[in-house]
């Protein structure tokens, strides 16, 4: 039995040591590549060049409140103690938005809340039209395989540093800001019309000090000769706005979208736009170059990007800034002790080793002979039951069970020392041992006589009882021939 078990234990530990070797000689290793334009990684874990770490850990030693949104954007407005004020998408997702999902986001914009959008072409179902104003990106030069993000000359050749073209928060302390050659390029249309509309209106409400509203510009050669040339009187120099003087806005109308800085492409294209939609707002920056790890330290890209994710507020004014990690593939249900393994054999491994334990398993679950009673372990010692016998026979005053107990065995010992059958009659049997014994032939054949009347129903006191069972005890030391004794030097042999 344990041979054949020392061979399946060590059969299994030969096939383990195999499937080691063998993943160990077959692996692999994979080197990771570098960040690449062309398949970027927007993560804020992400601490290569198309990451956003820098960005991530400058808000928070800033004391501005920021999160990791590993969950559904359902929860947003749902089962969250700290609800985000802001919500922040950088670039193109890992993980796609699913219809529901925008759903329940621009259900969460319109109740008050505030979408960030870096990319140079955001999801359209992400840009909804409010009121009579819809924004769209176009792709202008996309990067190839072989741009290199961290090289920053290469990224920016030929883009001139853009100024932006009105004080708002989001420009707040902003002198220049340093895009790369493949950002995106926003439009602002209103409804039913087919050339782009110069979006200048009520900007968001107050975060701060800083006046929100901008003055508005003259139109240009180009409006004028859309909407027909029209004598007007020049506009009196802006007075400064505060929270208390708000914007007067008609009711019914959504404000027009407030376009912060130009593409620096020529014609009405802008870099930054955001606009109302329902109580809340939706910020659009089309170039994640600047929000990057490689692009954040160019002229003042940092300033910019800490504004337009923090809404130009500092501190706890902005509010909970939530970094969409869910879309990034960081989610709460990935599992991140397989996650961490990825890409080596110690996965194979762990499955392999699964299934050597279940094949062991269901091996030893199955029956290979026929099936054997468990063993039996008498618990009781042979005394406790003489004593228990004893106290029963005594409390029934079945005196003549127990001469017979005792003289059954008596009888079969000395029917074995005269060399007589079992069943001779007391005078041949006690004739025979007095013969081999030199007893009294006539006191031995009384003795047996007497036993077997009282076991035939006689009368028999406990006394007489007693006395009965003492002189068969007797004659069996006398005689060499206890039962027990011979028993107990029987066991001691085996």
């Amino acid at each position: 039995m344990m041979r054949g078990r020392f061979l399946i234990i060590l059969t299994v530990f030969v096939m383990l040591f195999v499937l080691v070797g063998l993943n160990a000689a077959s692996y692999v290793r994979v080197e990771r590549e570098g960040d690449s334009e062309f398949a970027p990684d927007r993560s804020t874990m992400n601490h290569g060049a198309t990451g956003t770490r820098a960005l991530y850990e400058y808000l928070e030693q800033s004391g501005h409140s920021v999160e990791r949104w590993g969950l559904p954007v359902a929860l947003l407005m749902e089962g969250a103690e700290a609800k985000p004020s802001t919500f922040v998408v950088v670039g193109r997702t890992h993980r796609p938005f699913e219809g529901d999902e925008v759903v329940a986001l621009l259900r969460w914009v319109e109740g008050g809340g505030r979408l960030v959008l870096i990319d140079r072409s955001p999801e359209p179902d992400l840009l909804p039209t409010s009121g009579l104003w819809r924004v769209s990106a176009e792709v202008v030069e996309k990067p190839g395989p072989d741009v290199r993000p961290e090289n920053v000359e290469s990224m920016t050749r030929g883009v001139k540093p853009l100024a932006p073209t009105q004080p708002t928060p989001l420009t707040r302390d902003v002198a220049q800001v340093t895009r790369s050659r493949f950002a995106g390029r926003l439009h602002v249309y209103k409804s039913g019309l087919v050339a782009p509309v110069v979006a200048v209106s009520a900007p968001p409400r107050a975060r701060g000090p800083v006046a929100d509203v901008a003055p508005t510009p003259a139109p240009t050669d180009e409006e004028d000769d859309f909407f027909g040339e029209e004598e007007t009187e020049p506009l009196p120099p802006p007075k400064p706005a505060s929270v208390a003087d708000p914007v007067p806005v008609a009711e019914g109308v959504s404000p027009a979208p407030v376009r912060h800085l130009p593409d620096g492409r020529g014609g009405e294209g802008a870099l930054l736009v955001d606009y109302a939609y329902g109580r809340g707002r939706i910020v659009i920056l089309s170039d994640p170059f600047i929000v990057s790890n490689a692009g954040l330290n160019r002229s003042d890209n940092l300033l910019l990007a800490a504004n337009v994710v923090a809404g130009g507020g500092g501190g706890d004014a902005a509010g909970l800034i939530a970094f969409d990690e869910f879309h990034q593939g960081f989610g709460a249900a990935r599992n991140r002790f397989f996650a961490y393994f990825a890409g080596t054999p110690i996965l194979w491994l762990f499955a392999q080793g699964a299934f050597i334990v279940m094949a062991v398993v269901w091996t030893r679950g199955r029956r290979f002979a026929r099936p054997l009673p468990a063993p039996h372990v008498d618990r009781r010692s042979k005394l406790e039951f003489v004593a228990s016998m004893a106290e029963l026979q005594q409390r029934a005053r079945a005196y003549d069970l127990a001469v017979e107990n005792i003289y059954g065995r008596t009888r079969r010992a000395l029917a074995r020392y005269g060399g007589v059958g079992v069943d001779a009659p007391p005078a041949e049997l006690a004739a025979r041992v007095a013969a081999r014994s030199g007893r009294d032939a006539r006191g031995l054949e009384a003795l047996l006589r007497e036993c077997e009347d009282a076991m035939a129903g006689a009368p028999l006191s406990a006394r007489r009882a007693l006395s009965l069972v003492a002189q068969l005890r007797d004659l069996e030391r006398e005689l060499g021939i206890r039962m027990r004794a011979r028993e107990i030097r029987q066991a001691e042999a085996r």
